[in-house]
């Protein structure tokens, strides 16, 4: 699988992800901490708040972003939205209103909702070749897989020598590195062969998406995926500390068990789609969360719910990692960004619907 990473440009992009992934991590702690020291015995209300912001901006501004992609070269967008990034982290730790929390939440994820996008539809130009795309996607899952577990682990370490403030000038430093090293490659930037209007460019990615069978398809998996992993995100400490009556650690080791079973099938994917067609994986891994959903119904203890995540880590990352794939068939090199926007755009309402739910 690392194979991939000899290609020069790809390993550049590779590692601003990661950097960019472990700072907006410790943002993620840090932003808890600052929120509680604001808000006190309210905080979940502020951060229900906050997720709530993110996923408005993320459905709502992904299709606009992708618009202006077109225009723009790839490098000169991502570099610029990273340097927003890294301004809303350095200007967090001087809040003192809840509301200015909501302002630059927005704006951090608006720049998020159109950088990712446009990152993503980037790969599949500079690795043209679909093995080598396909490893791509499974270093890619790796990397949030690892990011969830290394982010906390870095920050429970620093807050032992400095405040959680400080956690912020990770972040911004992680922002700061990302737009390096995309500015350390030349990245291609395909224009449409003729011109469009605002609305065309803007609804584009998403016309495409709904009028292609197999993304329609996609569609309904994404659903899946959101489903079965909102009940172990959310449900997983209630399920170990409030039914089992065990503690944070063993909530711990429940994640962790999730976690490994996503990153295994991420390093056992690129051999398995050499035999197997893309569709037959991800049905697969639906299969297996719906079927570990109904089983979770029936799990007496902890001994059973760890396998059980085990699985349901194997079946998220079946059912979700190929996806990009399906996207680069679909379209053409000037239409990605769109295509991946609307992706984007329109995966987040099945976690908006799912969050709920499994609460």
């Amino acid at each position: 699988m690392l194979q991939v990473l000899a290609n020069r440009t790809y390993r550049h992009l590779f590692l601003a992800q990661v950097i960019a992934l472990v700072g907006t991590g410790l943002a993620t702690v840090a932003l808890g901490l600052l929120a509680y020291d604001l808000a006190g015995a309210s905080v979940g209300e502020v951060l229900g708040t906050a997720l709530a912001i993110k996923m408005i901006a993320y459905v709502g501004v992904a299709p606009v972003a992708a618009a202006f992609a077109e225009r723009l070269p790839r490098r000169t967008m991502l570099v610029s939205l990273d340097l927003i990034r890294a301004a809303v982290a350095l200007a967090l730790p001087f809040v003192t209103q809840i509301w200015e929390i909501y302002v630059l939440i927005f704006v951090l994820r608006s720049a998020s909702a159109a950088f990712t996008p446009t990152f993503q539809a980037t790969i599949p130009d500079v690795l043209p070749d679909e093995k080598e795309y396909t490893r791509a996607l499974s270093l890619s899952r790796l990397a949030y897989d690892l990011e969830s577990v290394v982010s906390p682990m870095l920050a429970a370490a620093l807050l032992t020598v400095i405040s959680f403030h400080s956690l912020f000038a990770g972040t911004v430093v992680g922002f700061l590195a990302s737009a390096a090293l995309v500015v350390s490659v030349v990245l291609p930037s395909p224009k449409a062969t003729e011109r469009r209007g605002i609305y065309d460019r803007t609804t584009r990615g998403l016309r495409i998406y709904l009028a292609t069978p197999r993304l329609r398809g996609l569609l309904a998996l994404n659903l899946a995926v959101a489903a079965a992993s909102a009940m172990v995100i959310v449900n997983t400490v209630v399920l170990v500390q409030a039914e089992f009556g065990l503690t944070q650690r063993a909530t711990a080791f429940a994640l962790a068990a999730f976690g490994s079973g996503s990153m295994i099938a991420a390093l056992l994917l690129p051999r398995l789609l050499e035999n197997i067609p893309d569709r037959t994986a991800m049905l697969v891994g639906s299969v297996i969360l719906i079927a570990g959903l109904f089983i979770g119904t029936l799990v007496p203890g902890f001994g059973l719910l760890l396998p059980l995540w085990f699985a349901l880590g194997l079946g998220y990352s079946l059912a979700q990692t190929p996806s990009g794939r399906l996207l680069r068939r679909s379209s053409q090199p000037e239409d990605r960004p769109s295509l991946f926007a609307a992706q984007f755009a329109l995966s987040h309402p099945c976690w908006l619907i799912t969050y709920p739910v499994a609460g």
